[in-house]
């Protein structure tokens, strides 16, 4: 098969080298990619985001399927764009992709199909958010509408930190239009855990689970970020509570949107807080985490290729996805300053091949070269030291060795990934 991946960051450099090692793969093409990907797959220099470009270069390399990485992309259509070109693509249309590219389309239509989740207040004004942080007393959780690359959330303590998050999305505009209006959400409390599932629109199977790291520091301080690190399988989550989640979460989600008109194909994320009263939702992803792909995949036994193929022909019925029993840890190197303002173009260490042994893997998530072919850093979070082991200290001490061994001056990265 010939196939197209859409996107650059460290998620599409690990779909990428899962497909690349399925028999079924003919020519792979990633674009924009990026200098981790383009030692064993051709890069375009098409941006995600770029409806038409992207349409067209599948169009031109004849692409069988389009495996669409970033929620940007199915969030402007590409899916709808590329099935009227009559090629197949793995992801949401522009429609079912409101689940992510929309909150408050995401927490009417969980009401609507009472899916557990916590209470929240949508707000397009100032006057209507301080009413409502008054009345949680500031504990709560402030959050953009629109996609504004896993910072648009702030967890708040007192009245005056939610005021000051509303008023900088609001007023301030820090998020543009994805500001424009916000949630005011009560502040639930328990164990995070991401829940991954494949649906073709009508069946749905757990493709995986992992724990992401959202917060810049070490014990969960500083703000959020796109992720700092993760961990697979998710360590609080067993068979009863992965079920529960799958029967009264996951699947009435892709119930929900069929019966609403919006057939829900390609991969959900949940990512789910497990409460007192049971896991609730705190917000849907429409496709692969970033940096939970980069765990989640390495255990991956059943071929991608096949569980895509079978997503996009509607024939997910019957597919047993197997994965590996192992623990899989990544650790996040990003450029000191982020989230916030930090420095483009430094020159990376070399990254040894010894590195890149069976059980570890350098997935590239902000790298680009420089005019002498050196690499360097190219956004916030640079790279994903991915490291497969038996139990998680096993893991953990491969993951860190690894981190150290790169040893950049320049960036930052968590200590505490994984520890439990």
């Amino acid at each position: 098969m010939n196939i197209l991946v859409v996107g650059g960051g460290g998620r599409e450099h690990a779909i990428a080298y899962s497909l690349s090692k399925s028999p079924l793969t003919k020519k792979l093409i990633v674009a924009p990619g990026n200098p981790g990907i383009e030692t064993f797959a051709e890069c375009s220099p098409v941006p995600a985001d770029d409806v038409d470009g992207q349409c067209k270069l599948a169009k031109e390399m004849s692409a069988d399927i389009v495996f669409i990485g970033p929620e940007i992309p199915l969030v402007l259509g590409l899916k709808d764009k590329l099935l009227e070109l009559g090629i197949n693509a793995f992801g949401p249309s522009k429609k079912a992709a409101q689940l992510e590219g929309s909150k408050t389309f995401s927490r009417n239509f969980c009401k609507r199909y009472n899916i557990p989740q916590p209470h929240f207040k949508y707000c397009k004004d100032l006057e209507t958010a301080k009413k409502q942080i008054q009345f949680l007393n500031g504990y709560c959780v402030v959050k953009a509408d629109g996609l504004a690359a896993g910072k648009g959330v702030v967890v708040c303590d007192k009245v005056e930190e939610a005021m000051a998050a509303a008023s900088q999305m609001l007023e301030e505009n820090i998020f543009g239009d994805a500001g424009k209006s916000i949630l005011i959400e009560e502040r639930i409390t328990g164990i995070e855990a991401s829940v991954f599932a494949v649906t073709d629109g009508d069946t749905a199977v757990i493709l995986g689970t992992a724990q992401d790291h959202k917060r810049a520091y070490d014990n969960d301080k500083g703000p959020n970020t796109g992720g700092m690190g993760a961990i697979s399988p998710a360590p609080a989550l067993n068979k009863i509570l992965t079920k529960n989640i799958f029967d009264n979460i996951i699947n009435p989600t892709i119930n929900g949107m069929k019966l609403d008109g919006n057939p829900y194909e390609g991969i959900l994320y949940a990512g789910i807080m497990l409460t007192n009263e049971g896991p609730k939702v705190i917000e849907f992803n429409c496709r692969f985490g970033d940096p939970e792909t980069q765990v989640v995949l390495p255990r991956l036994k059943t071929d991608l290729v096949e569980i895509v193929n079978a997503t996009v022909t509607r024939k997910l019925k019957g597919l047993l996805i197997e994965l590996i029993d192992q623990t899989t840890i990544t650790v996040v190197i990003a450029s000191k300053g982020y989230p916030g303002k930090f420095e483009k173009g430094l020159e990376l260490p070399p990254l040894n091949q010894e590195l890149q042994k069976s059980d570890i893997s350098i997935f590239h998530s902000g790298t680009a070269k420089n005019k002498n072919g050196k690499l360097i850093s190219n956004g916030g979070r640079v790279l994903s030291v991915t490291a497969m082991g038996n139990d998680v200290q096993d893991c953990r001490k491969k993951a860190y060795n690894a981190v150290e061994n790169i040893n950049w001056h320049e960036g930052f990265y968590r200590k505490d990934i994984g520890r439990l």
